[in-house]
């Protein structure tokens, strides 16, 4: 048996150490940080550097898509995350929209609105990420 046992079981150990790293932090922490790194690579900026009244390009998985009438107009309401902050996507005059489901990642770009401290993007264009682009 050479030297090249030892290197070897190094790398092993490094990669059993990584394995139990990522066991040991919690899913939601590994989401987030998958998304926040999905934010850097699609040119996005980040939910929480968002300012009222800016325009901006986010990314981010819906976490819940509701049916909430606005001002007796029919609203189909999103909550979008990157793994910084929660994002509220409003779609006034709809009552479902293809493909707009939890789990679903996307790219939405408008105008931020701040409502009760949470910010919100009102009919924004918005872009589907292709599903299972994992």
């Amino acid at each position: 048996m050479g030297m090249s046992a030892a290197p070897r079981a190094e790398k092993q150990a490094g990669r059993f150490r990584r394995m139990f790293d990522r066991l040991s932090s919690s899913q939601g922490d590994l989401e987030s940080e998958e998304l926040r790194e999905d934010t850097q690579a699609s040119g996005c900026i980040r939910i929480s550097d968002c300012d009222d009244r800016q325009i901006v390009k986010v990314t981010g998985t819906l976490r819940t898509v509701t049916l909430r009438p606005r001002a007796g107009v029919p609203a189909l309401e999103a909550e979008l995350f990157d793994g910084t902050a929660p994002l509220d996507v409003v779609w006034l005059g709809r009552r479902s929209i293809a493909g707009i489901e939890p789990g679903r990642k996307l790219i939405a770009s408008g105008r931020i609105s701040m409502s009760q401290g949470r910010r919100v993007l009102f009919n924004p264009k918005y872009e589907l990420r292709p599903l299972g682009q994992e």
